[in-house]
């Protein structure tokens, strides 16, 4: 993939940002999430690229843009994939809470998992402790590995998980072994990403979120060179059938790193509200800051931008 395209890119996610951001704290999840999504697909529409929205918004029925399946780009120049949350975090940006972010993974044709749209078992760790984790293996053999490797205790490290009446029991293990704990109430991705980001206070991400919110973070974890491992969980039989229907019968089957996104990827994410990997967006008198971080998984290179936005010199999103 030609590299100017993860500049192009963040375009996308940065409009998305704003859009969004205009309705931090006013406790609309929908009227936050729409803003994302109207100003991430009129900003897709002019990049030179044809892609396939592979992880979006929902099936076509259930969503009128950025659905998957659906075609973006001018649909000139190079075929690729997309996965995207225009708003990741939509209860934390109406609530005007920690984390939000507009993220998108970018890969060439046939390099994103299509996940289907249900729960996914994951782990991830940073690079320093690749090659230690083990999806399947009680919480406290992962953290003697990791804190065996960083050359720590166990009560030094940090593990992030979703706070979810699911995961009582893995809290409360955790807790048991020693471990701090950070408990989210959305933005797993985030977390996800910053266990690869030194002096970011996140070691390990385990639990249960969204699957396709998992190949998104694998991407991003593929370019930083950390670690993932996913497995999908299907919770009722609509949900299983879901599964089927795509092609995912083997539930047992474990999705690492590679399996999520292969090939060459990139990833750009753009803070919504201030959080662990990224700074949100600043309104000033006609205009506004937004903080980005673009990464890609060929070169390694992760670039963090800040950028100035000035409203009456481009089109308004």
């Amino acid at each position: 993939m030609n590299r100017n395209l993860a500049l192009e890119f963040v375009r996308v996610t940065e409009i998305a940002a704003i859009n969004s951001a205009r309705w931090m704290g006013k406790g609309d999840e929908k009227a936050a999430d729409q803003a994302a999504v109207d100003g991430m697909r009129k900003m897709l529409d002019s990049i030179e690229c044809n892609a396939t929205v592979v992880i979006g918004e929902g099936e076509r029925d259930k969503a009128p843009m950025l659905y998957i399946g659906e075609q973006v780009g001018t649909g000139r120049g190079v075929k690729l994939e997309i996965a995207l949350d225009p708003l990741e975090g939509t209860t934390i940006c109406a609530t005007g809470g920690y984390n939000a972010t507009s993220v998108m993974a970018i890969g060439q044709e046939n390099s994103l998992l299509h996940a289907p749209d249900i729960y996914m078992k994951k782990i991830a760790t940073g690079p320093d402790c690749r090659g230690l984790i083990q999806i399947n293996d009680p919480i406290i053999h992962n953290l003697e590995r990791i804190a065996e490797r960083k050359r720590c205790d166990i009560s030094d490290l940090t593990v992030s998980i979703l706070d979810r009446e699911r995961h009582q029991e893995l809290i409360k293990e955790t807790r048991d072994a020693g471990a701090r704990i950070q408990l989210i109430g959305d933005g797993d991705v985030s977390s996800a990403i910053a266990t690869a980001i030194p002096d970011s206070g996140i070691d390990l991400v385990v639990g249960i979120g969204g699957a396709p919110e998992g190949v998104i973070a694998a991407a991003a974890l593929k370019c930083m060179r950390g670690e993932f491992q996913g497995q999908l969980v299907a919770i009722g039989e609509d949900q299983v059938e879901r599964a089927a229907n795509m092609g995912y019968e083997n539930l047992d089957k474990i999705y690492h790193t590679s399996d999520l996104a292969s090939g060459d990827v990139m990833f750009v994410a753009t803070g919504v509200t201030d959080g662990s990997l990224l700074k949100g967006v600043k309104f000033r008198t006609g205009g506004a800051t937004t903080h980005s971080i673009v990464m890609r998984s060929a070169s390694g290179t992760i670039r963090n931008i800040s950028a100035e936005h000035t409203f009456d010199r481009k089109p308004i999103y």
